[in-house]
């Protein structure tokens, strides 16, 4: 069960080693582009393309989608970027339902994970096994793999990287399933819990009243998607990376400093950070050298 291209990799190195997949679902196909014609999701169509049923239930509780899950016989359900499950999906195969989860659990439990470590500051992440409970992201856990966050990682990066270390982590997690051998480990809550909820269009503004450090790493967590913004002569941009310079100043917090060939400065609480890489709405995403060459300041 998923959807995204994070889902897929699980998918596929379940299917190139030998698993027996009877049947995926996934969301229902949605308009996309602009012609707005409807798009299957990048789980359907990897899944079509090996010849594996589909299932795409509007309503997850629905008699006759029940009826098609239960008619599958599955041992075991791996979910990956899905949606909440009620508890008579989740209960239906006799060898349980696990979930692989985009953090090391019980840290960052919601929907976005991978950016709120960023956006955090994190050093480390990983991906977590566990099996579904109706509480969301607190079942007993089954694997973690840790991975390092490096000081200029992206979440586009770490996403990359924990669907792959995830997709293996997935493997593993089935066989030793099947085997029966496998742990089941309680989560234990820290003294300082942090969540991961959704995304909002208020998280992706810039404050450049923070500090040097706060901002770079909001913009990098929010990278590629959905993207850190704020305002240059009252247009808005997306900006996409930067990179942290080290020094005080006198100047007002975002202000921005340019020579309007090479580098576009911007006052943060206790420095600059210098933007490397940006998008225009409506423009396609530039270098900054490239954008200064065609922009003028106010």
């Amino acid at each position: 069960m998923g959807t995204p291209d994070f889902a897929v990799a699980s998918l596929q190195t379940l299917v190139e080693n030998g698993c027996e997949v009877v049947g995926v679902i996934t969301a229902t196909d949605k308009p996309a582009g602009r012609g707005n014609k409807l798009r299957a999701s990048a789980v359907k169509e990897y899944a079509l393309s090996q010849g594996l049923t589909v299932l795409q239930p509007p309503n997850l509780k629905s008699k006759k989608f029940l009826k098609t899950l239960e008619a599958l016989k599955a041992d075991i359900q791996v979910v990956v970027a899905f949606r909440m499950l009620p508890a008579v999906v989740f209960d239906m195969p006799p060898m349980g339902t696990f979930n692989l989860h985009a953090s090391l659990l019980p840290q960052y439990r919601g929907a976005a994970p991978i950016n709120w470590a960023v956006i955090n500051g994190e050093k480390e992440s990983g991906v977590t096994t566990f099996f579904i409970e109706q509480q969301i992201d607190t079942g007993k856990i089954i694997f973690q793999e840790k991975v390092p966050i490096g000081e200029e990682m992206s979440a586009g990066d770490l996403h990359d990287e924990l669907m792959k270390i995830g997709a293996g982590l997935v493997l593993k997690t089935v066989k030793a399933i099947e085997s029966g051998d496998y742990p089941q480990i309680d989560q234990v809550l820290a003294e300082e819990m942090k969540d991961a909820p959704k995304i909002y269009k208020e998280t992706c503004a810039i404050d450049w009243e923070k500090t040097t450090e706060e901002v770079y790493n909001q913009i990098r967590g929010l990278s590629p998607y959905p993207a850190a913004f704020t305002f240059i002569n009252e247009e808005r941009f997306k900006i996409f990376k930067t990179e942290k310079v080290e020094h005080h100043h006198n100047v007002a917090v975002g202000s921005f400093i340019t020579d309007h060939k090479t580098f576009l400065n911007v006052a943060t609480k206790d420095g600059f950070l210098s933007i490397k890489e940006l998008q225009m709405a409506g423009k396609r995403k530039m270098l900054i050298e490239d954008f200064l060459k065609g922009y003028r300041f106010a």
